[in-house]
């Protein structure tokens, strides 16, 4: 969005230095910086005032500083707290938004979610979305200021590393439509147990207006709950009984891409979708309950479904040229994604079927468990796991100790094999997808 640099240090409380001038939206790293952003240096491993004239060469014409600046030919607006002060600009350009703006929530499926979600909008409606999964307490006031003057939604996502972090983002957002996707023993590690994630997130649910929407996954009976914590409209979707949006007859082909009969209260229609994997019919029945409970027609649902793609490293299907099916869903893991990973794996058509897998991070005291049974369930499905610097999958797997090793232990692949790549983002292990794809060349 615009705003004037008076505008930005009035939404601040910080003092303007320098000529009055017009920013459109922001930027905190300096390698990305645009002409005529608005540059917001954070402190944190490193002070990003160190690169303010950095981004004043590449176009930012107005940064904001905790402390004094010395780089000619920017204005500057001087916070106590940067970091504090993009949260307030967040809220400052949320209060231009006169649409909805829907916060997306849960331990697994929120990206996936979001993303669906952004591209069914768009049919109907000028939207904005956060990149990737810039969801915390800088990607999204980020997000909101980098919104299009003209948007009429937005799309957040929200993580949450303890309880609380929702609750601020909701304060910065101020949502008015709620999505609850799954709650999961992820990130106990921060949590402590399941009571506490729950908790965490249905103060997303919790922060609704009277008005707003809650959308929930019927299937779990924490997140229903969650209705409870409100007094806005709830729209349950899901395989349950009691879902009000739901799918029947659920096909996938060869390249896993799912078809289904969406069924909704303002009607049926059959959808087939680019994402891929089973599970994101789930994701797309949160879209849908969402797209529907604001009014959109289900032919323009179903439109969004089907032009929708996710972010990368999900589920990317690729195929070198001896035809070897490479399945790269490497940007995280959990033990319900890590399942569904494995699942869709054992549903390509081909030969062998090999999981190169990296650890699941910050699972606590149950994580020795559950990567047991992951190798069970990969053990169950036919499917050799070679584990990358990861010792607790077990005597069932092959282990290596990282990603050379691990191309090393796949040995020739071959016409119709198929390699799953997935781990916990500190697991990098797209380098192994990467290295697959360098080596034999891909279409």
């Amino acid at each position: 969005m615009q705003f004037t640099a008076t505008e930005v240090a009035a939404a601040t409380g910080g003092r303007l230095i320098g000529p009055d001038t017009t920013v459109s939206g922001a930027g905190i790293d300096s390698r990305t910086i645009t002409a005529g952003q608005l540059f917001v240096p954070i402190v944190a491993a490193r002070d990003g005032h160190e690169f303010i004239g950095t981004a004043v060469a590449a176009g930012a014409s107005v940064t904001l500083a905790s402390t004094p600046v010395d780089v000619p030919g920017v204005t500057v607006v001087e916070v106590d707290d940067t970091a504090t002060a993009l949260a307030r600009l967040g809220t400052a350009a949320r209060d231009r938004v006169t649409g909805p703006v829907i916060g997306v929530t849960g331990s697994v499926g929120k990206t996936s979610t979001k993303d669906l979600l952004a591209r069914v909008l768009s049919t109907g409606l000028r939207t904005a979305a956060n990149e990737r999964s810039f969801n915390n307490e800088l990607g999204l006031p980020l997000t909101l200021f980098n919104a299009p003057d003209d948007t009429e939604a937005v799309v957040v996502e929200m993580g949450a590393r303890g309880v609380g972090h929702i609750a601020t983002l909701c304060e910065i957002a101020h949502p008015t439509i709620g999505v609850v996707t799954r709650v999961d023993g992820v990130h106990l590690e921060l949590f402590g147990d399941i009571a506490s994630i729950v908790q965490a997130k249905g103060e997303l649910i919790a922060s609704l207006p009277d008005d707003g929407l809650a959308v929930l996954n019927a299937d779990q009976a924490e997140v229903v709950s969650m209705a409870a914590r409100t007094s806005a409209r709830v729209i349950a979707y899901g395989s349950a009984p009691t879902a009000d949006v739901r799918a029947t007859d659920i096909r996938v082909d060869a390249e896993l891409r799912p078809t289904f009969v969406l069924h909704t209260p303002w009607g049926s229609i059959e959808v087939s979708m680019q994402a891929r994997g089973r599970h994101q019919v789930h994701n797309a029945l949160a879209a849908a309950a969402v797209a529907g409970g604001i009014g959109l027609g289900v032919d323009r649902i179903a439109e969004g479904l089907s032009g929708a793609a996710i972010s990368g490293l999900r589920m990317e299907l690729s195929r070198t040229d001896s035809g070897v099916q490479i399945l790269n869903d490497s940007y995280n893991a959990n033990p319900t994604s890590m399942v569904a990973a494995l699942e869709a794996l054992a549903g390509l058509t081909g030969n062998r079927k090999l999981a190169v897998l990296g650890v699941m991070a910050e699972l606590g005291g149950t994580a020795r468990a559950e990567h047991l049974a992951i190798s069970d369930r990969a053990a169950e499905l036919g499917i050799d796991v070679i584990a990358v610097d990861a010792p607790d999958y077990g005597p069932r797997a092959t282990h290596v100790a990282d990603i050379d090793d691990a191309v090393l232990a796949l040995g020739d692949l071959g016409d119709g094999d198929a390699v799953l790549v997935k781990g916990s983002r500190v697991a990098a292990l797209e380098r192994v997808a990467q290295a697959l794809l360098t080596t034999t060349g891909a279409h």
